[in-house]
């Protein structure tokens, strides 16, 4: 349960719903799903992935799917889950 300032008791779900019922909250809603997030980005650019060095659909995917592990794993890293 969130424990506001006040000591308000009040479910994460509820204050979500508080929150995204809001104006401020629609808005913001309406304008995240308007953003494309770039999914391919980091793997491409920060990654140097332009173009897979394997042939062979499972190959490739083995290899695909080894660099979004560690993108997994760096953004763990980042955010102190590695302690």
């Amino acid at each position: 349960m969130f424990r506001g300032k006040q000591g308000h008791t009040e479910s994460h779900t509820e204050r979500m719903k508080r929150r995204s019922g809001s104006t401020e909250g629609k808005r913001t809603i309406a304008a995240r799903f308007a953003t494309v997030e770039p999914v391919f980005g980091n793997p491409r650019h920060n990654k140097r992935l332009a173009r897979f060095t394997l042939r062979g659909r499972e190959k490739v995917d083995g290899q695909w799917k080894l660099y979004c592990e560690v993108h997994n794993i760096e953004k763990l890293g980042r955010h102190g889950y590695a302690n």
